[in-house]
């Protein structure tokens, strides 16, 4: 998925390069190592006493599934009431649960999803690859006419909504396999936030029920998420558009208009400015204040330029409106000057890192070249428990996180921050390995 409005589920398609030989990862790839093939000969070499464990832990498995199983269609049968008492026909609801069952396959996704993070720039070069890059300048040539016609209708730029396509189904390659009824009804009664996935359930049946698809062929990934730009239900109640005419929203066909323009109907009614950049790679002077690189700091690009922030190329940005700058990996990293456009791709998906890679393979598909500031490729980023680490201990040395959630937000920014001026470092408020590492 990805079309969640402040999406919360951790999904990772648009981390998945592309390959020049190879097809790119599905949408359902998980970035956990898999098991290596030998183990199972490791297994059957075991002793017959290892081998006794492991068919009592099967055992036990299987019984577990059973309840599962058991519990689930008891489940299917509460929520068939509530579901009814929504507004959905049992002869809809009866044939929409035809054949489905419990799906143990997504309960595992959904609670073995690694503590999986990657640095800016490992993000940035698979999605703005040369490969997607390249596969989405051809999608662009290909359906240029119409992603036009999406542009005049709804002001987005074209190159935006097919960036978005890129990093959400490698332009409509892999838009997910799995059952929808199916996975939202197994996270409803088995996952770990049951009103959500019922509520997509109960906006997925009243997709089927307007008859915009069959339930059948209603599928994407494990988590809802649907079709080549990976909307969830209630979020295709919402935005979702008939650009076809044919009285069907489809975002599943093999035909992009309805899902390409639900995207830019949806980025328009966030408040999309026609001809906004969502962001301009930016130099800093040599005397910059960081304190200044924070969201809510916001002027005008001319104001900016007087400050000595100006383009690669030495110039004022235009003044598009007003503008922050972000550093998304602190002083050593790019820093971007970012317009009211950023903040509306946000609104399909809160990391800086995938408005980043949205706007910046826009960019590189439009004809632009890549980011020309270094990184800093030595650092790595840090996992949960070492960011949670991190807020205890800048709160302890008096620096309060207000709260200790392995997230980094404005609070664990500014206490990083006030730490950084305490330690006479620039304090550009970046939770790197060697803030941390100075903490301890």
């Amino acid at each position: 998925m990805s079309f969640f409005p402040a999406r919360a589920a951790a999904l990772a398609p648009l981390l998945c390069a592309l390959s020049m030989t190879a097809p790119a990862q599905a949408l359902e790839t998980s970035p956990r190592p898999t098991p290596r093939p030998a183990l199972a000969d490791l297994a059957e070499s075991a002793r017959p006493a290892a081998r006794a464990t492991v068919t009592r832990e099967a055992a036990m498995d299987q019984a577990q599934h059973s309840m599962a199983h058991i519990g689930f269609e008891r489940w299917i049968g509460e929520f068939r009431g509530r579901a009814l008492a929504q507004g959905i026909a049992p002869a809809v609801f009866d044939r929409a649960f035809r054949g489905v069952g419990y799906n143990a396959d997504v309960i595992g996704r959904d609670r073995n999803q690694s503590e999986f993070t990657r640095t800016i720039w490992d993000y940035l070069d698979s999605a703005a690859s040369e490969t997607r890059v390249a596969n989405g300048r051809e999608a662009l040539a290909r359906h240029r006419a119409l992603l036009e016609r999406i542009e005049a209708r709804f002001g987005v730029d074209k190159e935006v909504v097919v960036a978005i396509w890129g990093l959400e189904s490698a332009y409509g390659t892999f838009r997910g396999t799995t059952p929808i009824i199916e996975a939202l009804a197994t996270l409803a009664y088995d996952g770990r936030r049951g009103a959500f996935f019922e509520q997509q359930l109960v906006a997925a049946l009243k997709i089927v029920q307007a008859g915009d698809t069959e339930a059948r062929n209603m599928t994407g990934s494990w988590a809802g998420a649907m079709g080549h730009t990976q909307f969830i239900p209630t979020s295709y109640l919402d935005y979702a558009v008939d650009f076809t005419g044919d009285g069907r929203r489809d975002i599943w066909s093999e035909d992009p208009a309805d899902a390409l323009a639900s995207t830019a109907a949806y980025l328009a009614r966030f408040g999309w400015k026609t001809g906004q950049p969502w962001g301009v790679e930016v130099r800093l002077p040599g005397n910059f204040d960081y304190r200044l690189a924070d969201r809510g700091e916001k002027r005008m690009p001319s104001d900016w330029a007087a400050l000595g922030v100006r383009d690669m190329d030495g110039r004022a940005v235009p003044d598009h409106g007003r503008a922050s700058i972000l550093l998304p990996a602190g002083a050593r990293g790019a820093a971007f000057m970012i317009f009211d456009n950023f903040a509306v791709i946000e609104r399909y998906n809160t990391a800086d890192a995938y408005v980043i890679g949205v706007g910046h393979l826009s960019d590189r598909i439009r004809g632009g070249g890549p980011i020309r500031a270094d990184w800093p490729r030595e650092d790595r980023a840090l996992v949960f428990a070492e960011r949670q680490e991190l807020q205890e201990r800048l709160t302890r040395a008096g620096f309060d996180t207000r709260g200790i959630d392995g997230r980094i937000g404005p609070n664990t920014i500014a206490a990083v921050r006030a730490f950084q001026r305490s330690a006479g470092l620039i304090p550009d408020g970046y939770a790197s390995l060697e803030i941390l590492k100075r903490l301890r």
